[in-house]
Order: C-alpha cells, then sequence, then structure tokens
C-alpha cells in the first residue's frame, strides 16, 4: 500500500467498514466476549441501544447490571420508564446497584412516558435511561439518538417478545435468546461488519449470578426445568429482576 494512504486510512477518525468503528465514549459490559464485539469495548455511553427479548425472564437485565453499577460508582443515576414488570429491590441490591440512584417512571401514557424518556435522556445526571415504551417512529427515534448523543447517556430501548421494529436510529441492536442455560446474544446492527455467530454467555458464572443459577452436567436438564417452573410460578420475583418500586421504600 501507497505510504500516504496508508497513514491516511490509520487516522482515528476514518473508519473502514469491516472494522467496528471507534467509540470514544464506552463502558464495559462487565463481559469480555461482548465488549470484543462491541465497537469501544462496550456499550455506548452517549447513544441508543435497542434490545430485543425473544421472551422474558432470560438473564436480559442481568446483563446490564455490571454497566450500570459502573455507572453510578461515577455518581450517576439510572432512569427506567415504563417496565413491565413489578420491580424487585433486594436482587439489584445484591448486585451492587445503589438504589438512592435508581428512578422508576410507571404509569405514565405512552406521550408521557415518552417525553418522561427524553428528559433523561438529556440530563446531565443521568447515566443511563432504560425504557420499554413502544416508539417506531423514525423521528421519534432521531430525536432519542439525538437526545442521547448530547446527553452522554447510554440509552436503551427494549424491544418485548412480538415487537419486531427496525430501529434505524439505533446504532447498535442486539437480539437477545436463551441457549442451554446460557445468553445468547446476536448483534443485529452495529458500526462495523457482520457478525455470522451470536456471543454466548454465561450469565449464572458472573459476578453477581442471578437467582436461579443453571448448571452444566448431568443435573443441568432438572435443574433447568425446575427453573422454569419457578418463573412460571414467579414471573415477578423472579423472573424479572429489576429494581424497587417508590411505594415499597421504608
Amino acid at each position: 500500500m501507497n505510504p500516504a494512504l496508508a497513514r491516511l486510512l490509520s487516522h482515528p477518525a476514518i473508519w473502514r467498514g469491516d472494522d467496528c468503528a471507534s467509540e470514544p465514549a464506552s463502558i464495559g459490559t462487565g463481559f469480555t466476549e461482548l465488549d470484543a464485539a462491541l465497537p469501544g469495548g462496550g456499550w455506548p455511553r452517549a447513544a441508543l441501544t435497542e434490545l430485543l427479548l425473544e421472551r422474558e425472564g432470560i438473564g436480559e437485565l442481568r446483563l446490564t447490571l455490571p454497566a450500570l453499577a459502573r455507572l453510578q460508582s461515577e455518581g450517576r443515576s439510572i432512569v427506567w420508564i415504563a417496565p413491565p414488570h413489578r420491580p424487585y429491590a433486594p436482587a439489584l441490591a445484591a448486585a451492587g446497584l445503589d438504589l438512592a440512584r435508581l428512578i422508576v417512571v410507571r404509569g405514565a401514557s405512552r406521550s408521557d412516558a415518552l417525553w418522561a424518556y427524553e428528559q433523561a435522556l438529556r440530563a446531565p445526571e443521568c447515566g443511563a435511561a432504560f425504557g420499554w415504551m413502544p416508539a417506531h417512529e423514525e423521528r421519534v427515534l432521531r430525536r432519542l439518538q439525538v437526545a442521547a448523543r448530547e446527553g452522554r447517556t447510554w440509552g436503551v430501548l427494549w424491544r418485548r417478545p412480538g415487537e419486531r421494529a427496525s430501529a434505524t436510529a439505533a446504532p447498535l441492536r442486539l437480539a437477545l435468546m436463551p441457549l442451554q442455560g446460557r445468553l445468547a446474544v446476536r448483534v443485529l446492527k452495529r458500526r462495523g461488519a457482520e457478525l455470522a455467530r451470536p456471543i454466548v454467555l454465561d450469565l449464572a458464572r458472573a459476578p453477581g449470578a442471578p437467582l436461579y443459577p443453571l448448571l452444566d452436567g448431568p443435573h443441568a436438564c432438572g435443574s433447568r426445568r425446575r427453573a422454569a417452573r419457578v418463573r412460571d410460578d414467579f414471573p415477578e420475583r423472579v423472573a424479572w429482576i429489576t429494581t424497587f418500586r417508590q411505594e415499597n421504600r421504608p
């Protein structure tokens, strides 16, 4: 290659499509395999991330806990807008989250939820804003992406089972699904080359393991069946591990 061209292509402002784009503002996911696949080596601090779920209760929130704890350690708060199930404080406290820096907005109309979500994305004291409200319009999504960039906030739009919107404004889109007691993460969109295979994470072996660890080996099938029964019986307490509700505070 021509030396002058090589110097030009090595400039940090130049992104070659077969590589991951540089991401100066990112935060590690806490999972080495996933960090290696994401631009900047982690979740984008100043952009939207869209997470599509095959079903709920597969460890989707456990995937985000290390980054949330890190953001709180930097003195920033976390805002969750319209979570679909009853929050559960002890699980998040055990995972290292500071409940005093966790804000949950519930019971709002769709328009109010979108307004609150955008304000959270723009707030400098907010490190992460999670939203479960349906937001599919391209104009709305672009505005939320701009808000996340201006507020330097990690914004996550959760797509519940059955929702398959194409959020083209979100630079990172991941699909989450269970795979033999683990969590498979398929990269649908990133600023980089396409990944042919999903990234498989063993959440049960990570720090702050979930309430129902799944085992490998000869007893794994029975353990998974028991865990599935627990999730079916207590969907709000176990299958969806979240935070606390304001009315539950002492």
